[in-house]
Order: C-alpha cells, then structure tokens, then sequence
C-alpha cells in the first residue's frame, strides 16, 4: 500500500463504526466511511467534540450537523495550498490520500520541463496544482464549473495561476475525442473518474461500464514520448488489478513500460492505515 504519510494540517486521527475522525487544520470533522467496518474504543474525546459531522440519510445524499465549522477555510501540503470546505456527499474539498499521487507526478514531471499534462476529472485541482508547481502545461477537465471554480482558486493560493494551465468545463469523454480529432497529444495523462456520475450534458457515467473504452480513448491522445498514465478507482468491488490489466491493455499497449497497481491510504494516528481506494501507474520507459 502506497500512504499518503507527509500532511502536517491534516490528520486522520481514528477510524470506528462506520466513520472517520478528522482533523483538518484547526478544527475536526466526522465522516462515514464504507470501509471502516471495525470498532475501537474511541479514546479520542474530539468523537464528540467534532465541530462537523456528516450524516447519511437513508433515502441518498445526507446533511452536514455543525458545531462551528467554518464555512470555508484553507490547509497546505508542502508548498501547495487549498480551499476546504465542507461539501455535499461528505465532501471536503480535496482527498488527503492522493498526495501520493501528486508527489509521484510531480517528481516525474521536474525532469521534463514544458511536459504536457491531461487531467481529467480533476475535481479541484490537487494534482494540476502539483504539476503545474512542477513546472509542466495542464489541461484540466472537470464536468462541475463549481469545481473547477474552486481549482483556480487552489491554483492562485499556490502560486501557480499564471502557469500554463486550461480549464475546461466539460464531459472528460466528449472532450478526450474532439482532442484526437484536432491533433493534440499529451506527455501525461491523469484520470480519477467516479464510480458513477453524470457530466455537462445529459451523459451518464458508470464506471464498471465505461473505464475500459475511455482509457482506451485517452491512450490515443499520449505522445511519442509519453511520462505516465495515472488511473484512481475508488469503487471498492474492484480489485487494483483490475486497474493493472485495464492500464496494461490501453495506454501501455503501444510503447515500452511498466505497470503497477496498488491500494492508496491514509495513517490513523490511533494505529492502522485506512485503505482509500487504488491507483494503477503506467510509466513509460525510455
């Protein structure tokens, strides 16, 4: 397992029943999380003086209870800053346990200045920050308009909103295409697509469904000398190895490389790491 071990404003600080204890920056939220099926003693008295805590509702989606939460506020991974927030669906704004992946593509990117980067359901830019910070072009690639909102504004918190970045409102699929036909190729292609979704228009997405031809379709758009192609799944029915052959059958097909896969996650201070979906790597040999 790859763990997302060098944040200093966030902490998962314990994971019990159905739910996760977190501190972001200054203040602490509960969560649920499917993953979390065991029981601890929850020690921690923050478990009950939360400033936030989300609950499911039975019917779909859920509410927010707020005991003081901020209505927005800011945390930093090394030299990147970003907007947090507490969301719909549970969500804060970014994904803690994807550094390891903004780490990766960022060290691979400061050997290949100017490189070409297509991020695709980019959410709010954690990992376009990251490779623009690493001095690389991006095409970020998101269906929500609120989102890539809140990505430029993560961008100029980090310093990076005069890199050379595009921010494209748009279905990453409908995109991917009209981009082969105008002749546009990418040194690294990063993709986080969700289990299910629905984009700019009436498109659906499912992920079981739809991952193989899509990243059939962006491997067309990878250069002659590409760098990597990331692939998160979050859907837990699916094993990283499914990722593995997915990413071996498409992008690295055509030109030497390597691929490997594996669970992402994230230290629990009070002991353990909790699994956070998976990541498969094409990287390209030269």
């Amino acid at each position: 397992m790859r763990i997302a071990n060098g944040w200093r404003d966030y902490e998962l600080l314990d994971a019990s029943d159905g739910e996760r204890l977190e501190r972001w920056g200054d203040f602490c939220v509960v969560r649920p999380d499917p993953q979390v099926i065991w029981t601890t003693d929850k020690r921690d008295r923050r478990w009950r003086e939360f400033a936030g805590r989300y609950h499911r509702s039975e019917t779909g989606g859920g509410r927010w209870e707020d005991r003081g939460m901020p209505a927005q506020s800011q945390i930093s991974y090394g030299g990147y800053r970003f907007v947090i927030k507490p969301m719909g669906f549970k969500h804060m704004g970014i994904f803690p346990e994807q550094a390891v992946n903004w780490d990766y593509a960022a060290a691979k990117l400061k050997n290949r200045p100017g490189a070409r980067v297509l991020n695709l359901f980019a959410y709010t830019g954690g990992a376009t920050v990251a490779c623009l910070a690493a001095g690389a072009q991006v095409t970020h690639v998101d269906a929500s308009k609120g989102m890539i909102a809140m990505a430029k504004e993560n961008a100029a918190l980090s310093g990076v909103a005069e890199a050379p970045v595009r921010w494209i409102a748009d279905d990453c699929l409908a995109f991917v295409r009209r981009e082969q036909r105008r002749g546009k190729r990418y040194d690294a292609i990063i993709c986080d697509p969700p289990s299910y979704g629905r984009g700019s228009g009436a498109q659906v997405w499912k992920l079981e469904d739809d991952l193989f031809t899509f990243c059939a379709e962006c491997a067309k758009l990878l250069s002659d000398e590409p760098l990597f192609f990331i692939l998160n799944m979050y859907t837990t029915a699916l094993a990283p190895s499914v990722g593995g052959q997915i990413l071996s059958l498409t992008a690295g097909a055509a030109a030497k490389s390597r691929t490997s896969s594996d669970e992402i996650g994230l230290p629990i201070v009070s002991g353990g790491v909790l699994p956070c979906g998976n990541t498969t790597i094409t990287e390209f040999i030269r």
